[in-house]
């Protein structure tokens, strides 16, 4: 086995993993990048970017058929074949990680393409396609960013089925006539609504009492609401019991009733890539479900961690913040340092679903002094123009007079939470937000409404 020496190793190359190494690269120091699937990650090739082609592409179809209530009539015949064929050609190079390869070299770092496992603080072995293992050591450290892969639950006969997770949904050239989604957080919604738009026949199945069961409840009812109208049955509260799939159909036994289907999509959340990673050698628990890190993004001797991981928020965002956060540590650079209090997320359903910071229900756990206001989208006056559902919902501490939270529900919520998300991160008294002005018409004038609404 030989050994070889550079300054810093990145285990996984998600957008996170690619950031680290490649700003290390450009400052001057020797980086090895490892990644045994595709260069970038998730999110060009499976989540973030295909997905919203297809999500982008089921809005112009509804958006479409929406001409007849304010318009005239229009006739309008969905047609997959251009949406796979922008995915397959412009968003994933026919799934080849070839140019995002040739990027990280060309900024200086070293790539190889396998396995990696740590053995020791500073020491990675990386296990290759072709069998053999080479043993790394890093003068400086080990950033680790082996992001997810999609969970699939233990449901009698799920295993021996044909089933679809994303990184399936997002290859097919052609749709099914028929679907059944597995899961209603934000990756479930968003595929069925995009699916239903195109003509397929959806059903979800989601084992909470609502769907999207992490965001406000008035979010939640919202977005239940839209994909009620574009036929999608919604069974909540219910789990699958079993699954087969014979005759080219998928027979799942919902609370004692069959539902059959052309095909399955498991949406049921993300497990972190941690097993046989190799923690014990490095004095961490190998059965924890996420690293703990520090404010650094520091893990241990010689060891950080970014991205999912890290149980900071499953984004492309927070990954690549804290990446940033990585860099300046590993260079020696002053902060600033990482700080969750404001972590954005959007759904990309229709309408989109923002938020920012704690839920009502989270903040009340915590003990906060809870004040909520809301506002209708539909009754502002943007929102009757368009003919628009949705809702802002601001989460505040009473104590201090400030905002700790909010949701923006309605046509570009995730535009619209960018004044909320600033709100949260630098604790702008409410005061100092009702004293604003709001452009009139716009969407963000809701945020006013809500603020008043607080008393």
């Amino acid at each position: 086995m030989s050994e070889e020496v550079v300054d810093v190793i990145v285990v996984g190359l998600g957008p996170g993993g690619e950031h680290v190494a490649t700003e290390l690269a450009r400052a001057g120091s020797s980086v090895l990048g490892v990644e045994s699937r595709l260069v970038g990650g998730e999110c060009p090739y499976f989540g973030c970017v295909p997905s919203k082609m297809m999500i982008r592409a089921a809005d112009a179809l509804a958006e479409a058929r929406r001409v007849g209530r304010l318009a005239g009539t229009v006739e309008v015949r969905p047609d997959w074949t251009p949406v796979f064929e922008r995915i397959r050609d412009e968003a994933t190079d026919d799934w080849d990680d070839t140019v995002a390869v040739r990027r990280l070299e060309d900024a200086g770092a070293r790539f190889v393409r396998g396995r990696g496992r740590l053995v020791g603080p500073g020491r990675v072995e990386v296990a290759g396609a072709d069998g053999t293992t080479t043993s790394y050591v890093a003068r400086v450290g080990v950033v680790l960013n082996t992001g997810t892969e999609p969970a699939v639950p233990p449901v009698e006969g799920l295993a021996a089925t044909p089933y679809w997770t994303n990184r399936d949904a997002v290859r097919q050239e052609r749709l099914p006539a028929s679907l059944a989604v597995m899961g209603g957080g934000a990756i479930g919604v968003e595929l069925a609504q995009a699916f239903a738009r195109f003509g397929v026949e959806v059903t979800l199945v989601e084992m909470a009492d609502r769907i999207l069961a992490l965001e406000e409840p008035e979010a939640s009812a919202v977005v239940a609401q839209a994909l009620a109208a574009d036929g999608i049955r919604i069974h909540a509260g219910v789990a699958v019991d079993s699954v087969e799939h014979s005759d080219g159909a998928f027979r799942l036994l919902v609370d004692g009733r069959t539902l059959v289907t052309e095909r399955l999509l498991v949406a049921a959340g993300r497990r972190n890539n941690l097993a046989d990673l190799g923690l014990e050698s490095v004095g961490l628990d190998p059965s924890a479900r996420v690293v703990e890190t520090d404010e650094r993004m520091r893990a241990g001797e010689r060891l950080w961690a970014i991205g999912d991981i890290t149980g900071k928020g499953a984004f492309t965002h927070v990954s690549m913040y804290q990446a940033a956060v990585a860099v300046r540590d590993l260079l020696g650079s002053d902060g600033p340092w990482a700080d969750y209090r404001a972590v954005s997320r959007v759904t990309f359903t229709d309408p989109e679903v923002g938020s920012v910071g704690l839920t009502e229900a989270q903040a009340r756990e915590q003990g906060i002094s809870v004040r909520t206001g809301t506002a209708d989208v539909s009754a502002s006056s943007r929102g009757w123009i368009a003919r628009a559902d949705g809702v802002v919902k601001v989460v505040a501490d009473a104590d201090h007079n400030v905002l700790v939270g909010a949701t923006a529900v309605g046509p570009a919520g995730g535009e619209v939470l960018g004044l909320l998300a600033g709100a949260v991160h630098a604790r702008i008294p409410i005061d100092i937000l009702r004293s604003m002005h709001f452009a009139y018409p716009t969407h963000h004038r809701a945020i006013e409404t809500a603020l008043a609404d607080l008393e």
